[in-house]
């Protein structure tokens, strides 16, 4: 019998778990948890409905370390065998928008209960209030410490999350443990984030809803764009595009870089194309209030706050707007700076960007390349998903495969 100890039994330490144990019977596979209960991000995932998945995942989907060590892993266990795994566990699952999947009861305790249920039917020993302190390479394996005692391991992984969500026990230690052991460390930001806005004019627009474009310059270059659903709020921005968003801004913050954000409230649209729509607004109903006319394509409170920021009249009509009060305000509609301070931090943030370099693993196996027979899965690695269940997809992804490289190494 040989000893896999797997420190974090989040989803990626889970699914490592099950795929170890399915693949080889024969091995003892410990998790071993310092929550007195686990399994709290998942629980708290996609509003307690768990997006356990996307209908098509791809390396395009994510950012920070190479994107062909993800490529690989990705397509080692791709998105439609995690599918089918979660329905061989009885959990059904239905798409929403923009591909997501989610189970059929819409509780996140459906998919955690599937995954402990399948994790005991193989074996597997998961032990909660056992937190892990250290972890040595020793001659004939791994000596794992945790406040419960003391472990003898043939292989050990780490699966202890990032920093994010601190209250369910994210504290990054993980990070620590992987660079006692030899790791290198890519700094953590927050990642999946609120941002957080100076001024007012969010304070005004607070819950509604719309899609629109963001735009990040970063040393006064384009560096992304996004586009998505924006959600306005007491304190700033929410919603897929600015969760998204904010990971970038982190990034280029943390190399001391000058960032400007740009919103655009019409996107798809140019210049040109939306002065052609003005136009006509204007020559089938000349006597409409420029906020009303506005209104056939944003939220109404949107519309006048747009008017009334480019100082135009709250009772203007069409035919009374001037060329260049027009052309201001189109420009604005296209292009709007946001006072971006920052973001709620880890302790809003789903995911973390950063952690232990893509290239000091083997995307074959998930092991180490500085210490054999450590082994190093989901958000511990510097990889972040955008929102829609990508994140979910790499912990199940890296956890087979991590399941498969530690079933050979242990092969008797």
């Amino acid at each position: 019998m040989q000893h896999v100890v797997i420190v974090g039994a989040g989803a990626a330490g889970i699914a490592t778990a099950i795929f170890a144990a399915r693949a080889s019977p024969r091995l003892e596979v410990r998790c071993l948890d310092g929550a007195r209960t686990i399994g709290a991000k998942v629980l708290v995932s996609g509003g307690s409905r768990c997006n356990v998945t996307n209908r098509v995942v791809t390396e395009r989907d994510f950012w920070g370390g190479s994107l062909r060590v993800v490529r690989r892993v990705l397509r080692a266990f791709p998105a439609d065998r995690a599918a089918a795994f979660f329905e061989s566990l009885g959990v059904r699952l239905h798409e929403e928008e923009d591909g997501k999947l989610f189970p059929d009861t819409n509780r996140s305790r459906t998919v955690l209960d599937a995954l402990l249920n399948e994790a005991r039917q193989h074996g597997v020993v998961i032990e909660t209030s056992h937190r892990v302190t250290d972890v040595r390479r020793e001659a004939n394996g791994f000596m794992v410490e945790a406040s419960s005692g003391r472990y003898q391991a043939d292989a050990v992984v780490l699966a202890t999350g990032g920093r994010s969500l601190p209250k369910t026990g994210s504290d990054g230690f993980g990070y620590q443990l992987a660079q006692q052991l030899g790791h290198g460390h890519v700094e953590t930001t927050p990642a999946l984030a609120p941002l957080v806005l100076d001024g007012s004019r969010h304070a005004r627009l607070s819950g509604v809803a719309h899609p629109v474009g963001l735009t990040l310059r970063v040393d006064g270059r384009i560096a992304t764009r996004l586009k998505g659903a924006l959600l306005w709020t007491h304190f700033g921005v929410s919603g897929p595009v600015a969760l998204n968003l904010s990971r970038h801004w982190h990034r280029a913050s943390l190399a001391r870089a000058a960032t400007e954000v740009l919103l655009n409230v019409c996107p798809g649209e140019t210049l040109e194309s939306l002065e052609r729509w003005w136009l006509e607004q204007e020559r089938t109903r000349p006597r409409a209030r420029i906020a009303t006319a506005l209104s056939s394509r944003l939220p109404a409170r949107v519309a006048e706050e747009w008017v009334r920021a480019c100082g135009i009249e709250a009772e203007a009509t069409l035919a009374h707007l001037g060329k260049q009060d027009r052309r201001r305000l189109l420009r604005a509609l296209l292009e709007t700076p946001l006072e971006v301070t920052g973001s709620r931090g880890y302790g809003y943030a789903e995911v973390t960007a950063g952690g232990v370099p893509l290239d000091e693993i083997d995307p074959a196996t998930m092991q180490s390349r500085i210490c054999p027979g450590l082994y190093l899965v989901g958000e511990i690695l510097d990889v972040d998903g955008r929102l829609g269940g990508f994140n979910f997809q790499w912990a199940w992804s890296s956890g087979w495969v991590a399941g498969q490289g530690i079933a050979k190494q242990c092969r008797p």
